[in-house]
């Protein structure tokens, strides 16, 4: 993990922003106000910020009672209520709350976050502006083997020559790419034209040379409700380690911003297994001393793994 993910311009830009003060007399949250526009590192040069936010706990217990002012209930009342409407997954009082993030990543967790079609999303355009020279090359730790039960998972972690391979190459790669990439531009090595005769490719055709762990950005704007639709996908262990990373970050905001939704987050989305009605009759047959399997269950090989795995501990399937 870098340990400045902003140049310093982009850090003079940053101080500017929160040294600016307005007065309001909408809600405000002072544990999310503390990082507001501050870069929050992910992977290697990535990074979210918190750039706005309308809303808190109040908010959803405003909504959901529909009243006219923040209330005179105590905290444990409204923090009853938002387990109550997280336990019988109530949407709408959730959705009264709004958070807009800036994110830099690289562009395949980009083009897997973006399938999450319920936030309003702006782009950097490349076809507009020069991408930077930054890559996400993974950590040792996390350079690893294709699985061989999950075709869309992890197996063993590389290690020896071949990790130094693939880590050469991941380089190599991005780095060659982004060479010609430059080359097809004509840019010089101080952002100006190579070479004044030449006009250079056009932007928006150069770009398609460059490799997918190439680092974008984005302005990506959702309310609470898609939030923690998107968190319970994307910080669950079965998710891509990329993306989780970004989630986890994203997690601890909202542990600011909304302490108590948070908590009903925590119990009854990433906490909590959901059960088919089959799985329940075995936990029923179970419960009442019967010695149920696999072959006497009505579940398949997979749906009894995953419940002997829950029930376990290990977690259900991602």
């Amino acid at each position: 993990m870098s340990a400045s993910p902003l140049t310093p311009d982009q850090a003079a830009e940053v101080a500017q922003a929160r040294a600016h003060r307005t007065e309001t007399l909408r809600p405000t949250v002072p544990a999310l106000e503390e990082i507001l526009f501050q870069p929050l590192p992910v992977l290697d040069h990535g990074f979210v910020r918190v750039i706005d936010y309308m809303g808190d706990d109040s908010a959803i217990v405003q909504a959901a009672r529909v009243s006219y002012g923040r209330g005179t209930k105590r905290v444990s009342e409204d923090a009853g209520l938002i387990k109550y409407l997280m336990r019988h997954w109530h949407s709408t009082p959730f959705e009264m709350c709004e958070i807009k993030f800036h994110v830099k990543l690289p562009i395949f967790v980009a083009r897997q976050w973006i399938r999450h079609r319920t936030a309003n999303v702006n782009e950097y355009s490349a076809r507009y502006s020069i991408l930077d020279r930054e890559f996400y090359v993974p950590a040792p730790e996390h350079l690893a083997a294709q699985s061989a039960s999950n075709r869309q998972g992890r197996g063993a972690v590389l290690d020896g020559e071949e990790a130094v391979e693939v880590m050469r190459i991941l380089r190599d790669d991005a780095q060659r790419t982004y060479d010609n990439y430059e080359a097809m531009l004509n840019l010089g090595p101080d952002g100006g034209p190579k070479d004044p005769a030449r006009q250079g490719l056009a932007r928006e055709l150069a770009r398609m040379n460059l490799t997918l762990n190439t680092y974008t950005q984005w302005y990506w704007k959702t309310d609470l409700h898609n939030l923690m639709h998107f968190l319970r996908l994307r910080a669950d262990p079965h998710a891509q380690y990329e993306i989780r990373a970004y989630a986890e970050v994203m997690i601890d905001a909202l542990a600011r911003w909304v302490p108590l939704t948070h908590e009903a987050f925590k119990e009854y989305r990433l906490g909590a297994v959901t059960l088919s009605a089959t799985a329940m009759a075995v936990l029923r047959r179970r419960l009442a001393g019967e010695q149920v399997t696999q072959e006497t269950s009505g579940l398949s090989k997979r749906e009894w793994a995953e419940l002997e795995a829950a029930l376990a501990g290990s977690g259900g399937a991602g």
